[in-house]
C-alpha cells in the first residue's frame, strides 16, 4: 500500500512567497508616506494654532500682525501662542504685514519632508473673514502639504 506525503509542493511555496513580495512592494511605501503624513500633523496644527491668533489679531485690529521671524518665542510673545515644547517645527515665521506663515519641518523624514517648509496663506474677503490656503516651498512634495 502506498502512503503519500502531506505537504505543500514547491510551486505552490513560490507562489505564496511572490505574492507576499508583491504586497510587501505595496504597503511598505504606503506605509511610509501615511506615517510621514501623521507626524506632520503636529505641525499642521502648531500652524493653525497661529493661524487662529492671526484671525484674532486681525478682526481687532483690521490689520495682520507685524513680521515675526526665527524662533518660536516671538510668536509667542507676539501673538500669545505657544510652540516651544512642539518637536517637529524647526521654526516658524510670521510675514511682515500679509499674514502669511511659514513653518520649517524638523525631526520627521531627512530624506523627504526635514527642512522644508510649510505655506499657510490667508486671503480676506470683504466682510473681513479670512480664508487660509496651504501650500509647500518649491520642494516639498505636493502629497504631503495638508489639502484644507
Amino acid at each position: 500500500m502506498l502512503r503519500r506525503e502531506k505537504g505543500f509542493t514547491l510551486i505552490e511555496l513560490l507562489i505564496v512567497i511572490a505574492i507576499i513580495g508583491i504586497l510587501t512592494a505595496i504597503a511598505i511605501p504606503m506605509y511610509r508616506t501615511q506615517t510621514i503624513k501623521a507626524k506632520l500633523t503636529e505641525v499642521t496644527n502648531a500652524m493653525s494654532n497661529v493661524a487662529s491668533a492671526v484671525s484674532a489679531y486681525y478682526q481687532e485690529n483690521s490689520a495682520f500682525p507685524p513680521s515675526v521671524l526665527g524662533t518660536t518665542a516671538a510668536i509667542q510673545s507676539t501673538l500669545g501662542v505657544s510652540l516651544g515644547a512642539l518637536s517637529r517645527v524647526g521654526g516658524m515665521s510670521l510675514g511682515a504685514n500679509n499674514g502669511v506663515i511659514t513653518g520649517t519641518v524638523s525631526n520627521i523624514d531627512a530624506n523627504t519632508v526635514d527642512g522644508k517648509q510649510l505655506i499657510l496663506t490667508p486671503t480676506t474677503a470683504t466682510d473681513g473673514s479670512i480664508t487660509w490656503t496651504w501650500s509647500g516651498s518649491g520642494t516639498m512634495p505636493p502629497a504631503f502639504i495638508p489639502k484644507r
